[in-house]
This record gives structure tokens, C-alpha cells and sequence, in this order.
């Protein structure tokens, strides 16, 4: 399994990619303006691109097809890994549709239900992004419908990429895996927690309080 970040935080990613384990990274409105004073977004989605040799979603804005797509063209000439992240709504499969035929990768997203995800990529969306812990959230489980998404695309052979999304936690990474989605885009504070384990702790403590003893 693929893991991304899901953030436009330049040290965050600079961070996630030193420990060797970044494939990619989702960025969206909200993330972007959180790093507000830090340059415009074209810049930040730039340098991003330098950090990380690998697909970059980028989110449109526009409600119309047309609209997306024009925006989608211009970020698409930003950098070659930049994915075009786009609505799950009916404008936005159209849009999808007119990308795929220009060759423009796409990342459907917030996506909430097994045939989203399929209208989805059948329209040619190269990634689809379902949010498991918003839905979580809901009363609902996350996890179920990455199941049967996952099962769909296995019954007609889909090649789009299911990327786990809205992640609050590390069994959410454990359970993708475990279902076999194909990406997980984690926040940083989770990406961090999945190198931890208490057992792990008190074993390099013990390790390091017995080298004290050993003659040197």
C-alpha cells in the first residue's frame, strides 16, 4: 500500500519524506489556507512537487464542467505529478470525463458511497477518494465502504486507485491495508503515531539502561 500525506505543510512533508515511506501527497482549499503567508498556492503546490517524486492532488473550485477544466489545464502545467482533484457531483464527472480524454490525471473526492466510487471510474477518474473517518463521524463505518468499493473495482478488474481519505487514526491505515486499498493519505500526526508502539518504548529504554552495564 501506497502512503500519502494529507497536508500542504512544506516541513510536514519535508518530515514524512525524510523517514522513506512517502509515495504522494493530497492537498485541498482547506489545507492551502493554512498556510496562509506562506506564498500563493501555485508556489506552494510547486514546491511540493520538488519535495515529492510522486502524484500531488490539487483541488478545482469551479461547479461547472467547463470551469474545472480550465482550472484543471492550468494547474496541470504547474509540475507533471499534479493530480486534479475533483468533486464527486455531476458537473464533476463531466469534467473527469473531458480530463481523461486529455490525458489529465484526476482524484475524485469526497466520495460517501460504493457507486460514487464507481460512476466515478467509469468516467476515468484515475484515483477516488472516499472519507472513511467523516462518515465515522456519521454513525456510520468508514472502513465498510472501502470494503465494497474495493470488492467492486476486484469484480469488473478497475485499475482507478482507491485512496483512503479523511483518516483520523492508525487502525484506519492497518484496516486499509488489511482490505487491500491501494493508498492511504495520512495527516502528519497520524503518520507520526504509526512509528510508535509502548512496547517499542520500554524495549530501547531497557536496551539502553542495560548498556550502561555492559564493560567498556
Amino acid at each position: 500500500m501506497k502512503f500519502f500525506i494529507d497536508t500542504a505543510n512544506l516541513d510536514e512533508i519535508r518530515e514524512a519524506a525524510s523517514i522513506g515511506i512517502l509515495d504522494g501527497v493530497t492537498t485541498n482549499p482547506t489545507l492551502l489556507a493554512k498556510e496562509k503567508g506562506k506564498g500563493d498556492f501555485r508556489t506552494i503546490l510547486k514546491k511540493i512537487c520538488e519535495l515529492v517524486d510522486g502524484p500531488v492532488s490539487a483541488e478545482v473550485i469551479a461547479m461547472d464542467a467547463e470551469g474545472m477544466v480550465k482550472e484543471a489545464e492550468d494547474l496541470a502545467k504547474l509540475h507533471k505529478n499534479i493530480v486534479i482533484k475533483i468533486p464527486m457531483c455531476k458537473e464533476g464527472l463531466k469534467a473527469i470525463r473531458m480530463l481523461d480524454a486529455k490525458g489529465i490525471q484526476t482524484n475524485c473526492t469526497l466520495i460517501f458511497s460504493p457507486i460514487q466510487a464507481l460512476l466515478a471510474a467509469k468516467a476515468g477518474a484515475s484515483f477516488v477518494s472516499p472519507f472513511v473517518g467523516r462518515l465515522d463521524d456519521a454513525s456510520h463505518v468508514g472502513m465498510d465502504l472501502i470494503e465494497d468499493i474495493a470488492t467492486i473495482f476486484e469484480n469488473y478488474d478497475i485499475c482507478t486507485e482507491i485512496i483512503v481519505a479523511s483518516v483520523r487514526n492508525p487502525l484506519h491505515v492497518v484496516e486499509a491495508a488489511l482490505i487491500g486499498a491501494d493508498i492511504a493519505t495520512i495527516p502528519f500526526k497520524v503518520i507520526e503515531q504509526l512509528t510508535k508502539h509502548p512496547l517499542t518504548d520500554i524495549g530501547i529504554k531497557n536496551f539502553l539502561e542495560d548498556w550502561k552495564k555492559v564493560d567498556k
